[in-house]
């Protein structure tokens, strides 16, 4: 794979098989989903006085650089983005990838 690329989509909870749908459509062969949580000035919601901390789940996509355009326009329809809270996207250039055999391209160093 040339110049792969590193897409972290931290969303809301029940919405990152959403955007692993979203990604292999577009062109991704697969990604990982993680769960976490966290707090951000959107979300600060509080029950009988107790900071609440939502959820969230974590995709992490592998792609070549000529998708990363393609790949976040779509991680930000299929998640709703543009709404303060829904989460986040970034791309995160990778220097190296081992494991993805069907993807690389060349010899393995």
């Amino acid at each position: 794979m040339q110049n792969p690329c590193l897409i972290v989509s931290i969303v809301r909870k029940g919405w990152g098989d959403t955007v692993l749908k979203a990604t292999m459509d577009a062109g991704a062969h697969g990604g990982t989903v993680l769960f976490g949580r966290g707090v951000g000035r959107n979300e600060q919601q509080r029950v009988f006085g107790i900071q609440i901390e939502p959820e969230k789940e974590i995709v992490l996509t592998v792609i070549a650089e000529e998708l990363k355009q393609t790949m976040l326009q779509e991680i930000i329809r299929a998640a709703e983005l543009t709404v303060p809270g829904n989460g986040l996207a970034f791309v995160v250039p990778v220097e190296a990838v081992a494991g993805i055999i069907h993807l690389v391209e060349g010899p393995a160093p």
